[in-house]
């Protein structure tokens, strides 16, 4: 067994975490006035909910599930092979983020 091996993989993992992470910090109030609805579906896919308003704007919904409590695993392995189970324990909180784009389908507003 390499030890660079060993080390490599969960130092990958690491840094894909934190990558994962950075990229969920999106700071909305930047994007008023300079961002439209078709960069929103590309960056995210189609809406959950939409809503056209008389004025022609669209008010966009997306929902995701941020999970809260722990998570608990248990595994096994030989050799460098092993095989394991998680078990998320704690509740899931469904965030919702809504953007209103006006009748040019650029964003007016956001909210979570």
């Amino acid at each position: 067994m390499n030890i660079r091996r060993i080390i490599f993989f969960p130092a990958l993992a690491v840094a894909f975490l934190f990558a994962a992470c950075a990229s969920n910090k999106i700071d909305w109030g930047n994007r008023v006035g300079n961002y439209t609805y078709d960069q929103a579906i590309v960056e995210m896919g189609p809406p959950d909910k939409m809503a056209m308003l008389s004025d022609n704007s669209k008010v966009a919904q997306w929902y995701g599930t941020r999970r809260t409590g722990m998570s608990l695993g248990v595994g096994t392995g030989v050799g460098p092979v092993g095989a394991g189970v998680g078990v998320p324990v704690g509740s899931g909180q469904v965030r919702v983020l809504r953007l209103t784009f006006g009748p040019d389908g650029v964003l007016k507003s956001w909210s979570r």
